[in-house]
């Protein structure tokens, strides 16, 4: 750190230097900032009657509803279902409607699906997957049939499927403030969720040759009419996933009468499926623990047992966008209370339906990190606003989220191979079902997930088919924020490449993204999104991460995020809504925030590139000058060709010779002069008293002034987090807003005005920002030890006729896993 002083006149003026001119480089980055922390008010839309410029709904915000009294009937041995609904429609909007559109999104199976016909090939690969996705669809007929569409006279309507939406046409237009019932009848076949990758199927348990069946998007659902997009017809293509109308549900389930059903709503004829001791069970569930309603070995029994006959389950629904369920005759039940006291449901029945397969990780703690998402969701948006909250166990991996119910993946990985010594650690472990750190956090992970989505999207309904990140972001930050409430260290994300990060911390993990070419930006609409995972969920979660933790502070933050929680339940809200309420809420400007994280591909690097230290010259000639020469001597050392003159020995001839000498041999230019002495006293008395005052007070306090240079180089404006170590062992933290940018995004200088000398300055010592490079945010900067793994190269090459020695195994078995392809020969053999 170089110190260096300069003199105080009218102004700062550094001393010995010309005035400075700008450099090239500098002239292009002036007025940066203004484009950086430009308002969006050109970008967002504009604000109306329905939507205002607060974030708010307008006094004339309106949604339509659809109600639905559903029967259907799961046919287990033929895997199809046979239904009909009665819907009303209600239109609540100010335009005639002439048609209505309804989701199909069961035709995305369908053989000529335009999900089907837009898939891309990144390469001339196929796994074994791929072959059974393709087997399957291409034997199986999936898709609706049978479909049709009644007035409730009977007559028929009119229908056009266009792909997975369907257009009904209406006999006359359904008028402002009209509803309109009608009825539909539909068969599909359901699809075998790990041979074609779904939100909905069965999945097959070939041992005991039982299934579990998980139905969602399993009926004709009303598409959103809605005040900034009309009818939202996009086709499902498997990604962007849909956002619906709310509606009250009442739904009769027939399955097999040795299944156990979990269901979107509350259970409404529990004393027709239940055993008495199955609903005194129920009916006496605590919020100290979960306890069973159908036990492990009752599980066990049901599922080795056959069906006699069907039974229905009828579930009652208020107010949800959506109706999912799940039907196995293999599912354990377990259950356990949330309490919200003054909430309209103070009692919520949080439950997990699970197979045998699933222990005991699932027993341990799904229904555990059902009620924590709640205690944790609740204080950032609203108490849960249903009766029940409920996590199922329909897939390995993974996790999907519907009203009141969720499909969560995770379960003990089973033995590769049966260990042959019963005494084993092998053994014991497979007869306890151990499970591994990735299955326990994986698991807990998933389901406070999926549970936080039913409050965003299932009741925050945000577009997810065209912001994907509004859900999926929103939701992995509150994630986050509870997951870390759980256990401290919870490894909360995992690498996105080999580089090893702080699996806790997002902002360790989500500049790799930011900074990889293969991107878009945020805002991108979720069908065009490049890399799903750290696009809609991570770099979201990040950037509200940063919001509350560093630009706003969680008091502010969190008040403008309940606000916009409750605002917008029940409603429909688009990222406007939360950006305007966000800034609302909180008095902060955050438009640059946003055009940063949102907008663009920018990631956060912030340097230091270097830091200039200075005293204020007293003024008097005879203090300053010997410091002039001092810092001369310092900046300027002697020449080499001097110092090795007088190493050889040799004597300058005005040594030599006396006479030589006069007046210039003994005195430099910093020689102190009674017109310097004068001059000073001058240039003193003709300061104004308050300059005096001022003057003579800094020279007194003998303060240091720091110039600090700081670049952006990622282009995200960011905060700067400063740590200042002192000479002496002390420290601070200073933080400097992310406004210093706000003429120049660029460069920008800083002075700091210190006590005490500096030993050195850090730039997010706390790694808070997401910066991407921490090895230029010291000065000066610091060699950082760390250690190296020995390797020894060892590639070995293919011996063909050691090959051709080994014997023929009797069964040859193929590995099936996702990331293996099968063997591909060109066409024409060559």
């Amino acid at each position: 750190m170089r110190y260096r002083s300069f003199f105080l006149t009218m102004g700062f003026i550094v001393a010995g230097m010309a005035p400075l001119s700008l450099s090239t480089q500098a002239q292009e980055v002036i007025g940066s900032g203004a484009d950086a922390f430009a308002q969006l008010g050109q970008t967002l839309p504009s604000p109306n009657v329905y939507r205002t410029a607060s974030g708010a709904p307008g006094h004339a915000y309106w949604q339509q509803q659809a109600d639905y009294d559903i029967d259907a009937k799961l046919d287990a041995d033929a895997r199809r279902i046979d239904a009909s609904a009665r819907i009303v429609y209600t239109n609540n909007s100010p335009d005639a409607l002439r048609y209505l559109w309804l989701q199909l999104d069961q035709n995305r199976f369908k053989k000529d699906s335009l999900d089907r016909r837009s898939r891309t090939s990144s390469s001339d690969r196929v796994s074994y997957r791929n072959l059974r996705d393709h087997q399957a669809v291409s034997i199986g007929d999936y898709g609706y049939r049978n479909l049709s569409f009644t007035a409730e006279a009977g007559e028929e309507l009119p229908f056009t499927v266009v792909d997975t939406m369907v257009r009904v046409d209406l006999p006359k237009p359904l008028g402002s403030g009209e509803y309109l019932s009608f009825n539909v009848e539909w068969t599909f076949d359901i699809i075998e969720r790990d041979t074609v990758r779904s939100r909905g199927g069965y999945e097959q348990f070939y041992e005991s040759d039982t299934q579990i069946f998980f139905l969602s998007q399993w009926f004709p659902r009303l598409a959103v009419y809605s005040d900034y997009d009309g009818w939202h017809n996009k086709a499902f293509l498997g990604r962007g996933e849909f956002t619906l109308e709310f509606g009250d549900y009442d739904v009769s389930l027939t399955v097999p009468d040795n299944h156990i059903v979990s269901s979107t709503g509350a259970l409404a004829n529990a004393g027709d499926v239940l055993t008495d001791e199955q609903q005194e069970r129920l009916a006496s569930a605590g919020s100290d623990k979960p306890r069973f309603v159908v036990t492990p070995e009752e599980a066990l029994a049901n599922e080795k047992s056959e069906a006699n006959g069907t039974r229905t389950w009828r579930f009652e629904a208020e107010n949800v966008r959506d109706f999912a369920w799940a039907s196995s005759s293999k599912f354990i039940w377990d259950v356990m209370a949330h309490e919200q006291p003054g909430a309209k449901h103070e009692r919520v029945l949080a439950m997990s339906f699970y197979p045998n397969e699933a222990e005991p990780v699932w027993s341990k703690y799904s229904t555990q990190a059902v009620v924590h998402t709640m205690d944790v969701y609740s204080r950032f948006s609203f108490d849960y606003p249903y009766p029940t909250a409920q996590s199922v166990n329909t897939w390995e991996g993974g996790g999907m989220e519907y009203p009141m119910i969720t499909f969560n993946g995770y379960r003990p990985d089973p033995p590769r191979a049966k260990p042959d010594d019963p005494d084993s650690a092998e053994s014991r472990a497979v007869a306890e079902r151990a499970y591994s750190r990735r299955i326990k956090y994986g698991l807990i992970g998933v389901v406070i997930h999926e549970v936080g989505h039913i409050y965003f999207p299932m009741v925050v309904n945000s577009d997810e088919r065209q912001w994907t990140w509004m859900d999926e972001g929103l939701n992995t930050f509150l994630e986050y924020v509870a997951e870390l409430e759980w256990e401290e260290n919870f490894p909360a994300f995992r690498r996105i490449s080999n580089s090893l990060v702080n699996e806790t911390n997002v902002l360790d993990m989500i500049p790799e993204y930011m900074m990889s070419p293969n991107q878009v930006p945020v805002m991108t609409q979720s069908d065009s999104v490049l890399r799903l995972g750290p696009n809609a969920y991570s770099k979201p979660a990040a950037a509200l991460t940063v919001l509350r933790e560093t630009v706003m502070g969680r008091e502010l933050f969190d008040f403008a995020f309940r606000e916009y929680a409750q605002r917008w339940k029940f409603k429909r809200p688009t990222p406007s809504d939360f950006f305007r309420t966000m800034e609302d809420a909180s008095g902060v400007d955050l438009d640059w925030f946003w055009r940063a994280w949102f907008y663009t591909t920018d990631y956060v690097d912030v340097a230091i590139t270097d830091v200039r230290a200075y005293r204020l010259k007293t003024g008097d000639p005879d203090v300053d000058y010997p410091l002039d020469r001092a810092e001369h001597d310092r900046d300027n050392p002697v020449p080499v060709n001097i110092a090795r003159n007088q190493a050889e020995g040799i004597v300058p001839r005005a040594e030599r010779f006396e006479d030589l000498k006069d007046l210039y041999s003994e005195n430099d230019r910093y020689t102190v002069t009674n017109k310097d002495r004068n001059d000073a006293t001058d240039k003193f008395d003709k300061l104004e008293p308050w300059e005096q005052r001022a003057f003579t007070q800094a020279i007194e306090d003998d303060n240091l002034f720091y110039f600090m240079d700081f670049e952006n180089l990622g282009g995200v404006p960011s905060p700067l987090m400063l740590h200042i170590h002192y000479e002496d062992g002390s420290s601070r933290d200073l933080e400097l807003a992310a406004e210093i940018w706000r003429q120049n995004a660029i460069k920008v200088t800083h002075r700091l005005i210190e006590s005490k000398p500096i030993a050195y300055i850090e730039v997010d010592r706390a790694h808070q920002t997401a910066d991407a490079d921490y090895s230029n945010n010291r000065f000066p900067s610091a060699i950082y030890q760390s250690r190296l793994s020995a390797y020894k190269s060892d590639s070995k090459k293919r011996n063909l006729m050691a090959d051709m020695l080994h014997e023929l195994k009797d069964s040859a078995k193929v590995n099936a896993d996702d990331d293996k392809a099968a063997p591909l020969a060109p066409a024409n053999g060559g």
